[in-house]
């Protein structure tokens, strides 16, 4: 008799829970970055995400772009940073990793910077304070002063995303999609010598059209060394390119955004556009290298006693 007692309320409400299932839920779209709401996800597998950066770094084996850049000085953990913008510069690249980049102060174009890499030395002359620093790439070091922790390699990590070694580089791939973001992350793992597994970088694709949304490059500590996004990509002499980069380094408390107003790809790079000499009379900087040893001290001058 308990089963029939129940039988009619429960089949009133399974009529009414179509009607209440009308009132009670809304539909609504959702507004992911870098997409529209009706635009459809796209799906993608570790190799085919290898296989972009492959593709991309193949295409480019040398460029010569016009630009426009706003440096920043400072760093947002430290809650202050100074931006100087509308300064115009030209950045030359040539495989394997030669780049040279130009800057020029606003309205007047005069030259502010000048610094070049050939993948392992850089040069930077700075003709404002008549400087001219040389030294290695790689810091062991970060200096207080801000300026000598620029590096023209920094620009390079960061505009030309390299491909995955299959030799050295472990993958992990991961789907980062929700309410707010769509994108495929790479996460590229280096083994140390102890065995221990490092996070190198990781690189991330924008889900509605798989083009590199941004690369995190670590240190052996997980600490941040460059922080590049991409945006705007578009084609130039038919090959795809971002029109707008943000480069940061927090470490190092610098950044800067770069926005493409000009590029040739492939069309060659002369071996004297890498060449920066010294000017005459401006002052030699060895970066990162350790000072000379004190002199010893001269002997005391004090009377010594006959025997």
């Amino acid at each position: 008799m308990a089963f029939r007692r129940c039988a009619a309320p429960t089949l009133l409400l399974c009529l009414m829970v179509p009607g209440l299932s009308s009132c009670l839920s809304r539909n609504r779209l959702i507004a992911r970055i870098g997409g529209k709401p009706t635009q459809t996800l796209l799906v993608a597998d570790r190799a085919t995400l290898v296989d972009i950066i492959s593709r991309q770094y193949q295409a480019i084996d040398d460029f010569n772009a016009e630009v426009d850049m706003v440096p920043a000085l400072g760093s947002a953990e430290k809650s202050k940073i100074t931006e100087y913008k509308d300064v115009r510069a030209y950045i030359l690249f040539r495989k394997p990793a030669s780049i040279r980049i130009i800057g020029l102060y606003p309205i007047v174009r005069n030259k502010a910077f000048d610094m070049v890499s050939n993948g392992t030395d850089f040069k930077l002359y700075i003709p404002a304070q008549n400087r001219f620093l040389v030294g290695r790439n790689e810091m062991e070091k970060p200096s207080a002063n801000k300026l000598e922790n620029l590096r023209p390699q920094h620009f390079l990590e960061a505009l030309i995303v390299r491909p995955v070694d299959p030799q050295n580089d472990k993958l992990l791939m991961e789907n980062f999609t929700d309410e707010g973001n769509a994108y495929y992350i790479l996460h590229i793992v280096h083994e140390n010598g102890d065995g221990q597994l490092i996070l190198a970088r990781t690189v991330w694709f924008n889900r509605y059209d798989l083009l590199i949304a941004r690369q995190l490059v670590f240190d052996a500590a997980g600490n941040i060394l460059t922080d590049a996004r991409y945006s705007g990509w578009k084609a130039y002499d038919n090959v795809a390119f971002p029109k707008h980069v943000e480069i940061n380094r927090p470490h190092d408390e610098y950044a800067v955004v770069i926005d493409v107003v000009k590029m040739d790809i492939g069309k060659g790079v002369a071996d004297d556009k890498f060449v920066l000499a010294q000017p005459e009379e401006s002052k030699l900087q060895v970066v990162g290298e350790a000072p000379p040893p004190a002199p010893p001290a001269p002997p005391s001058k004090g009377r010594t006693k006959k025997k």
